[in-house]
């Protein structure tokens, strides 16, 4: 499955497994399948740092800063130049935790302290600073990461978290206890016994591999009926499903270090083989049922490959090629023989036995004293929502959480589900007329930028508007309600997102599945922009990094035909804007021929998506040369 190199397991194993060989060879015990399973028929295939993150806590007052009568603006300058100073004698220092937390107050004192920071140079150019010191910091750390295999994000696989140990010797009482039970236990793969097998078995008798065993039982039950169901159908046997507990513990979310995913932790290039898409919004490889599905049907090739089903599990590990040339080079197509010669990697020497001894206890826990009680699978219910919704929007329409959204649907790699029609998704069981009910109640197109709000007691439509930074006519206007209307304790209201004005400078932490082209038209601005403000040269987004983005673009360009200055300048980019652009009157555009939607949201300072909802036309069909686009101030 994975290539080598990706299971780094026990360093201190080899020795084990090589003084052990011979012992291997004098006292293994063997035991067939007890249990039949049809013999899998062929298939033909075909190839088928982020600094600036907004911590939790109150606002700060400049008044609280100030101990001696002076300036107001000398006052926040100074307080706002020691936290910046601090934030990067932090940095430097490598205490990161502790360098946010000044930056984030810098920002704070800026924000917070209601003076305009066009108004002063001192302010304006300190602010700027602020920003891109932040910004050259975070692509310093994402280059880092970028760097290191070690730096994933996930969960670890917890196959990987046994790599590096020092075994104990294998216990000679665990080898009656496990002969035994190779005669009482049904299964339908071979089981053997033998010292690599009972190093592992006693590992797991320790706390560290007690834990792991355990929480491999308890994750079980989620997928144990589905799993075994899916190996029956593509007629690999079931015992099959050990290997996931191994690899994953039953966690869709393990990632290895070399970037396997899921339960049955599928390489990008696996996955591809067998059909499990990988786009922005999900990968599939998360799927439990879709990787199971995509797991049996190679563990079937292998075995059409190899005819034996510890080479098969062996080449799952380091690939059929190595395996291959493994047995081309000894003569032996056995996997204890392959073991004894160091043919294999030796990742792949430790991961059979690795496999033998997790089944061996979960076949009878009780047996080795483990006592667990396995968790069930969830209550669900399936909607198609047809459009990419938020899935903080989700949370907030069924009363529940973004995690365990998440947790029903790990294929999902982004905050929202794709845009496609034939998308399912996972609700907890009973939620999903409440979903359809309260989404009908918010357009669409609104469905990644909008939210629901449950009232709470005592809470007005201005105290919400409030806590949202909105304005309480933009919260009354969404819910078609006064502003001062009573709210009912326990309902909810709609609450509409509010862009930053066109030409604002934000910040935007690059996630997960990222392209430049989607962030750019998020926000309304091209690629090339991004990439200028950015210093960005690759064709990728920069993971991580918290991008400069002026919301729309920058403003069309000033009288004498030149760009706005930049950020850094004496004048603003929003200097430039003509008397029209900035008229309180509702306007009205003849669109020429060329233009487009985005070219005219730029030119009078608004969005493409403010000119949608003022022209409803335009969801009916596409901007024409002669419409008449009514544009509303802003």
């Amino acid at each position: 499955m994975k290539l080598a190199g990706k299971l780094s397991i026990l360093a201190g194993a080899l020795s084990i497994a090589l003084a052990g060989c011979q012992e291997t060879a004098k006292r293994s015990v063997q035991v067939r399948p007890n249990v039949v399973v049809p013999e899998p028929s062929p298939v033909n295939r075909t190839e088928r740092f982020p600094l600036a993150s907004r911590l939790p806590g109150e606002s700060l007052r400049l008044a609280e800063l100030i101990t001696e009568p002076q300036p107001v603006m000398d006052a926040l300058i100074r307080q706002v130049q020691a936290s910046y100073e601090a934030g990067k004698r932090d940095y430097r220092a490598g205490n990161l935790d502790s360098a946010r937390d000044d930056f984030n107050r810098a920002v704070d004192l800026i924000m917070s302290s209601g003076e305009d920071i066009q108004s002063d140079p001192r302010l304006k150019d300190l602010f700027d600073r602020i920003g891109e010191t932040i910004h050259s910091y975070e692509l310093e750390a994402t280059n880092e990461a970028a760097e290191s295999p070690e730096e994933q994000k996930g969960e670890p696989a917890p196959i990987e978290e046994i790599a590096d140990l020092s075994l104990p010797a294998g216990d000679p009482r665990l080898a009656q206890k496990a002969e035994q039970e190779l005669i009482s236990v049904a299964h339908d793969l071979p089981l053997t016994v033998n010292e690599s097998v009972l190093s592992y078995l006693s590992f797991f008798q320790t706390p560290r591999g007690r834990a792991i065993v355990e929480t491999g039982l308890r994750r079980a039950g989620l997928y144990r009926d589905m799993i075994r169901a899916v190996l029956r159908q593509e007629g690999v046997p079931q015992d099959l499903l050990y290997l996931a507990q191994a690899e994953s513990a039953f966690k869709p979310s393990a990632v290895s270090r070399a970037g396997a995913r899921g339960i049955w932790q599928f390489m990008p290039f696996r996955g591809q083989e067998y059909d499990l898409q990988h786009t922005r919004w999900v990968d599939e490889r998360n799927d439990p049922e879709k990787a199971t599905r995509a797991a049996a049907r190679h563990l079937r090739d292998l075995y059409h490959m190899f005819g034996d089903w510890y080479l098969t599990m062996s080449a799952y590990n380091s690939g059929p090629l190595n395996v291959a040339r493994a047995i081309e080079r000894t003569g032996y197509a056995d996997f204890w023989e392959l073991q004894k010669r160091n043919a294999l990697p030796k990742e792949t020497k430790n991961y059979v036995p690795i496999i033998l001894a997790l089944t061996l206890i979960a076949k009878d826990p009780a047996r080795y004293g483990i006592h667990v009680e396995p968790e069930t699978p969830p209550h669900l219910d399936e909607v198609q929502p047809g459009h990419s919704i938020d899935l903080r929007l989700i949370a907030d329409v069924v009363d529940t959480n973004v995690d365990t959204l998440r947790s029903l649907n790990p294929e999902l790699i982004r905050f929202a589900t794709p845009d496609d029609p034939d998308f399912v998704l996972r609700l907890p069981a009973g939620t999903a007329e409440r979903f359809r009910a309260e989404t009908s109640m918010i357009p669409p197109e609104k469905w990644l930028a909008w939210r629901r709000h449950r009232v709470e007691e005592g809470e007005t439509l201005v105290s919400i508007a409030q806590h949202y930074h909105l304005s309480a006519a933009a919260v009354a206007d969404a819910n078609r309600l006064d502003v001062h209307d009573d709210l009912l304790a326990g309902s909810k209201i709609t609450i509409p997102a509010t862009a930053p004005p066109p030409g604002q400078l934000i910040r935007y932490h690059v996630q997960r599945g990222d392209t430049l082209e989607g962030i750019a038209a998020r926000f309304d601005v091209t690629v090339a922009e991004l990439r200028k403000w950015n210093g960005i040269r690759g064709k990728r987004a920069p993971r991580g990094a918290r991008l400069r983005i002026f919301q729309g673009g920058e403003p069309p360009a000033a009288a004498g035909g030149t760009r706005g200055k930049s950020p850094r300048s004496g004048t603003s980019r929003l200097d430039s804007v003509s008397k029209k652009e900035s008229a309180t009157e509702t306007m009205h555009h003849r669109v020429k021929p060329g233009e487009t939607l985005f070219s005219i949201a730029r030119a009078y300072r608004t969005t493409v998506e403010a000119l949608r909802h003022t022209n409803p036309f335009l969801a009916e069909r596409p901007l024409e040369a002669g419409d008449i686009l009514t544009i509303m101030p802003r």
